[in-house]
């Protein structure tokens, strides 16, 4: 866990590794050109296991971009280089989702699903600021509460401790945590690989970066792909909403797969099968089952598990099986064997052999001097750091302990009826940035930032970003064409091929169609 200190010296180490503090430059000179100077220098890998030919190395970015003078952060890449090295078109800049997750663990965790693209395209990936290897935030081992019992004014309190401790244990990097700084530092990274324009390909929370990207830098943006597209609009209430009702859909879908198999422990009724599945959840939330080591699995780790689950239609088989050793035999293990939704990616392929560019300057190469092990509760830190920066809403912090407990109340029944059992657990998050400084209003007021045509893919079983995103997202950016994908679970080009079709000739040949293209579930 890191603490104020250590963050402050890795500032300072960085700092001194460069004479990063230099003076501001005259007019008409760039002010990051000291950051766009940096050559990159391509090494081993922070952890292992990944692919043999994939390198890693840091830039330096501005800790704030409108004072590039203040500070530095060290961001963490990975790279694979083209394998058709005459085709080559330049890099591919990918951000697999999040906010909280590695880019460099999702670059190596599965490098064959973009063996088309890595012909062409050196597959490069970062971990944003803030996350993983790129001087990561943390709350000092956890988000809860230390004290969450008590009446609503003693719980606000506590949740105001949880910031506290962010605070101290994350360091100078937390205020300037967010999308549209990330975005900024996608820049940076552009310039530094030599490429004129961004081409860029963004899964989930990476089609925010993407969008920001965009509105921020149109003229610098090349062919961009956004992948289960994230809102640019809603507020915290209304995500969380969404959400429920998304995750509720794809729990629908599943029922009804599940009730056209053999052995489906729900039968053959869907309208049965939700009340059961309802059912389940609230009975274990009373009577949590008990494991061999004296551990509760509860509802609300059940829901955890499904929610999972529903992320990949490859995973609804298994999901089936726990689902029935939990009716029948009082039996977690399948449900826990699941995970949850904010489980790490993990890593894949070979070790690491030779190869990789040679070149001198920057800080690349690993381990990086000063640099401390990610927290444990890194991820979650991020998570909540990132949505607070991008949202402005600060309305509950001028409110009475007794005014939110009314509204929670009032919106207990919205959750419930979007979701009996998601919903509850999507309340929870409405309080998440309760106690911290409001963020940014940029991304809301994102609106035909006159960047080129972009593609924008929609999946209508998508638990986690619901289809309605994708329309709202292509109507503020005005310039996307969209692949309405018919099928199941959470984005769409690892799992249909004629989204991997649409996806890859845009990026390799540039050919976009006009209007929305649709993709048959299963296709």
């Amino acid at each position: 866990m890191r603490s104020r200190t250590a963050a402050g010296a890795c500032v300072v180490l960085l700092a001194s590794l460069g004479a990063w503090q230099s003076p501001s430059p005259g007019p008409g000179v760039d002010p990051l050109e000291r950051f766009h100077g940096q050559r990159l220098r391509w090494g081993d890998c922070p952890e292992k296991p990944v692919p043999a030919e994939m390198r890693c190395a840091t830039v330096l970015v501005p800790l704030d971009h409108a004072a590039p003078g203040k500070g530095t952060v060290a961001v963490a890449l990975a790279r694979i280089p083209a394998t058709d090295r005459k085709k080559r078109i330049g890099s591919l800049l990918l951000n697999f989702g999040g906010p909280g997750a590695s880019g460099l663990a999702g670059l190596a965790a599965d490098p064959k699903l973009l063996a088309e693209l890595g012909e062409q395209y050196d597959l490069v990936s970062f971990d944003p600021r803030g996350v993983g290897h790129s001087q990561p935030v943390s709350c000092g081992g956890s988000q809860e509460a230390e004290d969450g019992a008590g009446d609503a004014a003693q719980q606000l309190a506590a949740l105001r401790s949880v910031v506290k401790r962010c605070e101290l244990a994350s360091g100078p990097v937390l205020p300037y945590i967010g999308t549209v700084n990330v975005s900024r530092d996608l820049d940076v990274i552009r310039e530094v690989l030599g490429d004129r324009k961004l081409n860029f390909l963004g899964f989930s929370y990476g089609t925010r970066v993407g969008a920001v990207y965009a509105a921020l830098f149109p003229r610098r943006t090349g062919r961009m792909v956004l992948d289960g597209v994230d809102t640019l609009s809603e507020p915290l209430v209304e995500q969380a909403l969404a959400s429920a009702r998304g995750q509720q859909r794809a729990l629908d879908r599943f029922l009804t797969w599940c009730a056209h198999q053999p052995g489906c422990v729900y039968g053959t009724n869907t309208r049965t099968a939700k009340e059961k599945v309802d059912d389940l959840v609230a009975r274990l939330d009373e009577r949590p089952l008990v494991g061999q080591d004296g551990s509760h699995f509860t509802g609300q780790d059940a829901v955890a598990s499904i929610a999972a689950a529903l992320y990949s239609p490859l995973m609804w088989p298994a999901l089936a099986e726990g689902l029935k050793g939990a009716e029948e035999q009082a039996d977690p293990v399948g449900l826990l064997q699941l995970g949850g939704p904010t489980d790490p990616p993990g890593t894949g392929g070979d070790d690491d052999g030779d190869g990789g560019d040679g070149g001198s300057g920057g800080d690349g190469g690993w381990p990086r001097p000063g640099a401390a092990p990610v927290p444990a509760d890194n991820a979650e830190a991020a998570l909540a750091a990132v949505t607070c920066a991008d949202d402005p809403d600060r309305s509950a912090d001028r409110s009475s302990p007794a005014a939110i407990e009314a509204e929670m109340a009032t919106l207990r029944g919205e959750f419930l009826k979007a979701s009996r059992v998601f919903g509850p657990r999507q309340l929870m998050t409405v309080l998440s940035c309760y106690g911290r400084p409001a963020g940014t209003d940029f991304i809301r007021r994102i609106d035909h930032p006159g960047a080129p045509r972009m593609l924008l893919v929609g999946t209508r079983g998508d638990p986690a970003t619901p289809y309605e995103w994708t329309e709202e997202t292509a109507a503020r950016l005005g310039s996307a064409v969209v692949v309405d994908n018919r099928g199941d679970g959470h984005t769409g080009y690892p799992s249909s091929a004629c989204v991997r079709d649409h996806v890859d000739r845009f990026l390799i040949d540039g050919r976009l169609p006009s209007g929305t293209r649709a993709c048959p579930a299963g296709e």
